[in-house]
């Protein structure tokens, strides 16, 4: 594929690189096809000068800017055409009816010569092998004997108007290497637009959107998508409902038991006062104990409902359960409710207990 020779697309020159990549070598420039535009245009109007210098025609044609070529380097098909003459070459229209009565198999010519759109392109046979030599590609394109047919009519399709190269063309490098080997084409050459596109894309430096993203999500190691967050916030604040109601739950185990234990000891020193030394540090110690419990199951019961709380006030005036009661039946048939009633019943009942045993020492 290095032999073939392969002028890509400066500005509006595709006449140019459609006659350099036929003849593979820089064959034309732009001022001998400039220098052939024109002196088409002073033929032209040799011939409208016939009809009078004077003639209306003849001023409206001189008038008129050239149509063989413009100041962008667009060139007409009658320049490329004389151009071939040059060589001994011949233009003709693929898709005319003369053409087409020959019934020529398109792989059996040797080159066409496409336009659309004031853009000019060569298919060439190099060797064995078919090539397009598109200057807006970024180098040639294989094409296989199978597909040319159906190139050249989609081309026709979208518009292109197709000419045949009539004639000998020059012998060149690409042309004798290519007919004792054949080549493969892994990857389709891109476009010089996609080419600029991807280089574009890969001079953009990749610091300055991370530096983008940075700016917009900072993350310094602990930082946290807003969902992430959330979903971690409401797990929280569930595992820490399981750690109250687990504290809750052992708290009123260790409200009725030390309910029933300052029963039991207020029972003991009330029987037998001068048998048990009594132990004043051991006494605040629970006093405070059933104090701290009394205050959290008091503020236990605000949260339930406002029958439990005036329940919980009028604990005063119903009789108090004894300790007796709950160790002939701690649990039985009461409900869980019941059960904190009468912790509750006991720890109050306990503290007045100690506060009468240190009024009358």
């Amino acid at each position: 594929m290095e032999s073939i020779f392969h002028e890509r697309q400066e500005g509006s020159l595709c006449a140019q690189h459609c006659l350099n990549n036929l003849l593979q070598g820089e064959y034309f420039s732009p001022v001998e096809l400039s220098s052939i535009a024109q002196q088409l245009d002073e033929e032209e109007r040799m011939r409208m000068a016939e009809g009078g210098v004077s003639s209306e025609e003849y001023r409206t044609f001189l008038q008129q800017p050239s149509v063989n070529m413009d100041d962008s380097g667009f060139f007409s098909i009658q320049v490329i055409s004389n151009a071939l003459k040059v060589w001994g070459l011949e233009l003709v229209l693929f898709n005319s009816p003369e053409y087409q009565r020959l019934g020529i198999d398109p792989i059996n010519e040797k080159s066409f010569i496409c336009n659309y759109k004031e853009h000019w392109f060569t298919v060439r046979k190099l060797g064995k092998q078919w090539f397009n030599l598109n200057s807006l590609l970024m180098g040639p394109e294989l094409i296989s004997d199978t597909y040319l047919a159906l190139f050249l009519a989609q081309l026709q399709q979208e518009g292109y108007s197709i000419f045949v190269v009539k004639g000998d063309l020059p012998d060149c490098e690409a042309d004798q290497l290519l007919q004792m080997i054949r080549v493969q084409q892994i990857q389709r050459p891109k476009l010089i637009g996609e080419e600029t596109a991807q280089s574009r894309d890969q001079r953009l430096p990749r610091s300055d959107m991370d530096q983008a993203i940075d700016v917009n999500h900072p993350f310094d190691g602990t930082g946290m998508l807003d969902e992430d967050e959330e979903n971690f916030q409401k797990a929280l604040a569930l595992s820490r409902q399981e750690m109250d109601m687990e504290d809750e739950e052992a708290d009123l185990r260790r409200a009725i038991q030390l309910s029933m234990q300052g029963s039991r000891r207020s029972e003991s020193s009330g029987s037998s006062p001068q048998n048990v030394p009594q132990l004043p540090h051991t006494s605040q110690t629970d006093s405070l104990s059933s104090e701290e419990l009394r205050r959290r199951r008091q503020a236990y019961f605000e949260k339930q409902q406002q029958q439990q709380q005036d329940q919980t006030q009028n604990l005063h005036n119903k009789p108090t359960l004894s300790s007796s009661t709950l160790e002939a039946d701690p649990g039985g048939d009461m409900s869980e409710e019941d059960m904190l009633q009468a912790a509750m019943n006991m720890s109050l009942e306990s503290v007045r207990n100690n506060l009468s045993t240190e009024e009358e020492k």
